[in-house]
């Protein structure tokens, strides 16, 4: 049986926590585990978590590969779930798979709409967003919690007050740990740790990383989520964004400031947004350590 994640962050030491998005095929599967398995054997992350698809798309993919990961690998797992397209009953059973499978942790979600639809709609009999799932899960299972926080806000916020009311209540309806949206001004994340704290959310707020890879990709990334690429950063990239070695090289060295950074600062640990490759989280957590 897992431990639960929650435990991790009691440590006093950094967690170190890697994100993946489920395969569409088998092929693609076995690269993951490959991947996950380099990431184990190179810098030992505390637990991985695994996406879930719009709609459910991947549901059963993601109940597969977290189970892979801690059955064949040893690793803590931690399944993402939403609300887009399910009902509470449908929900409950994909968690109830989860708990019999040995997976406690979770990763409680709105979800975004699924392609081709411009609102997230609320499935009748499932739940209108995040908090609701939360206070479902903690009623009903007797699993872990983690749950969403925005620096910048989340995009369908009214005001940043309004958004960090839905964080506080994530946190009063049972959550144990907020992970946030990717950010890339440290200053962001400061600000929001404070106005949180202020707010009265004590539980921990990891910080989320995305190592720039891919200039085209990060923009389209930030511009869906909301979140902001600072002018000097985006400086250093412009002139190499067709250099993808270049992009590469800009984009770890810029992490790797700015994770070491947050740690020295107190940040509770690292979630690195993988994408499904090592090679960039490898490079920042040698350079860590």
């Amino acid at each position: 049986m897992a431990e639960p994640i929650s435990r991790f962050y009691e440590s006093g030491n950094p967690v170190f926590s890697f994100e993946f998005f489920p395969p569409k095929t088998d092929a693609g599967a076995e690269n993951l585990m490959r991947t996950a398995a380099d990431l184990k054997a190179s810098v030992e992350p505390d637990f991985i978590s695994v996406t879930y698809g719009a709609g459910g798309s991947t549901r059963d993919r993601t109940h597969a590969v977290i189970t892979r990961i801690q059955d064949e690998l040893g690793l803590t797992g931690l399944a993402h779930l939403t609300c887009v397209g399910s009902t509470a009953e449908e929900i409950g059973a994909v968690v109830d798979r989860l708990e019999q499978s040995g997976v406690r942790n979770v990763l409680a979600l709105r979800g975004d709409a699924p392609d081709g639809v411009e609102h997230f709609e609320v499935t009748e009999g499932g739940f209108a967003n995040a908090t609701d799932l939360i206070g479902f899960l903690s009623e009903k299972h007797d699993v872990c919690i983690g749950a969403a926080c925005y620096p910048e806000a989340h995009p369908e916020a009214t005001s940043a007050e309004e958004d960090l009311r839905f964080a506080r209540m994530k946190q009063d309806l049972g959550a144990s740990f907020l992970t946030t949206q990717l950010f890339f001004d440290s200053d962001l994340y400061w600000s929001f740790v404070e106005r949180a704290r202020a707010a009265g959310i004590t539980i921990p707020i990891v910080p989320g990383i995305m190592p720039v890879t891919n200039v085209t990709q990060v923009e389209r990334f930030t511009k869906m989520c909301g979140a902001s690429l600072p002018e000097d950063l985006l400086g250093r990239l412009r002139p190499v964004k067709e250099d993808p070695g270049a992009v590469m090289a800009t984009g770890i060295e810029y992490a790797i400031t700015q994770c070491r950074a947050l740690l020295e600062g107190g940040a509770p640990g690292l979630h690195f947004y993988t994408l499904n490759k090592s090679h960039a989280t490898r490079s920042i957590l040698a350079a860590l350590r």
